[in-house]
């Protein structure tokens, strides 16, 4: 909050998103708000709904599948509208200017400052929060503090999955992870807290070696910007309180859905009181709801075709098998999706193995860093990039990224407490 100044407002930064003749932001109408992506989620729920028509998949287990989903739909729609309001209310643009403020024109501290900012989003809101929210936030904030974009992308990216380990609400694998291993929020992060720091200190260094040192980024010192003005204070301190009243659900162990729907309807309120324009269908997720309740209909149709006697040999029990079970599921990730690449991987782990489930998790978190599809929130950065005309060199972006899954999941799994 200190980043609120009375001095006069800097101009205002320019929004990317395309405007029409007038000035206006152009409003794409019908199937031109439909990208390639869109249909693909389209098509895997109604190819979900008819391996159940069909009787592929068994009406009993395609209940249980909905049923496990549900409660991490309520709150991914909730943490979403929590962020999504929050960063409208300007929450994110005052701390991450704080943040290049604090940094007084010193890359090395400012690198500190946003890998710490970056990797608190991350483990208290979720990865997606991250890509969608802050990438932009981060990468406004280089234009106007004349700083290299790239090291700022590349920090929100990497950080939003390989800081995605510590608490259930990280991601949502970790809320399956959580279920299927039978743990609470505090045993969860008391398992995940060792091999989250060893993610975070190698993404550190492949960070600084590969984007921030001198020789990277191409500059000394960075311009320190001016304070950020506040449009409406109420709101920025309803959504600084919404927020904090998250954190503190989370971590005193409340159930995640419904903290983040409390915290979300507070701030909701705060709206319908100050700014009720901003209260939309559009704060819905609808994409990732269709996209995630189709994944829950398609992966167990697919173990029932065989998917899952294909993968069993690779999930057994033995030496090794945590850093096996890591592999196997990085790398499906990064062939197809680390979402479907975790469910089919978990529905072949021996029972009472809770220790391979948090290594499958690691695997699917932070080592899905080489292809664009493996994460969703990669997804989201890639085109939040595009639009702001940051240029993110495939070639290079895979073999770093390659390079940073290896080290960082194996160095995670070495991390994990013995048995599990």
């Amino acid at each position: 909050m200190a980043a609120v100044s009375s001095s006069p407002p800097s101009p205002p930064l320019p929004d990317p998103s395309p405007t029409t003749g007038e000035g206006r932001p152009a409003r794409p109408s019908g199937w031109r708000r439909f990208g390639v992506l869109d249909l693909v989620r389209l098509g895997l729920l109604v190819l979900g709904l008819l391996f159940v028509l069909t009787g592929v998949l068994p009406t009993a287990v395609a209940v249980d599948s909905v049923a496990r989903v549900s409660p991490l739909l309520l709150f991914l729609t909730a943490v979403i509208v929590l962020a999504e309001l929050a960063r409208r209310d300007g929450l994110f643009d005052v701390i991450a200017t704080r943040v290049a403020i604090l940094g007084r024109g010193n890359y090395a501290l400012l690198f500190a400052l946003c890998l710490a900012f970056a990797s608190l989003t991350t483990a208290l809101f979720n990865l997606d929060t991250t890509a969608v929210l802050l990438t932009p936030v981060l990468l406004a904030l280089a234009a106007r503090a004349g700083i290299a974009a790239l090291p700022l992308a590349m920090t929100t990216v990497w950080t939003a999955n390989t800081a995605s380990l510590l608490l259930p609400v990280s991601n949502l694998t970790n809320l399956l992870a959580m279920d299927r291993a039978g743990l609470s929020t505090h045993e969860f992060a008391a398992r995940m807290w060792a091999p989250q720091l060893a993610a975070i200190a190698v993404t550190a260094l492949f960070l600084w070696f590969g984007y921030w040192r001198r020789g990277a980024r191409g500059a000394r010192r960075y311009e320190v910007p001016s304070p950020t003005p506040v449009g409406d204070r109420p709101l920025l301190w309803a959504a600084a309180t919404a927020c904090l009243l998250f954190a503190v659900g989370v971590l005193a162990g409340a159930p995640v859905e419904l903290v983040a729907t409390v915290a979300a309807a507070l701030l909701v309120v705060a709206h319908v009181l100050r700014d009720r324009a901003a209260l939309t269908s559009t704060l819905i997720p609808w994409r990732l709801l269709v996209f995630v309740t189709g994944l829950f209909l398609v992966v167990p149709a697919l173990n029932e075709l065989g998917l899952a006697a294909l993968l069993a040999p690779f999930a057994g029990e033995g030496a090794g098998s945590a850093l096996r079970v890591a592999a196997v599921g990085a790398a499906l990730g990064n062939l197809v999706n680390n979402l479907p690449a975790y469910t089919a991987v978990e529905a072949v782990l021996p029972a009472g193995e809770p220790g391979l489930v948090l290594a499958l998790l690691i695997g699917t978190n932070v080592g899905v860093l080489v292809t664009p599809w493996a994460s969703l929130a990669t997804l989201l950065w890639l085109e939040s990039c595009r639009r702001h005309g940051v240029r993110i060199a495939p070639v290079r972006f895979a073999l770093l990224g390659g390079g940073l899954a290896v080290v960082a999941t194996g160095a995670a799994v070495a991390a994990l407490p013995a048995g599990g």
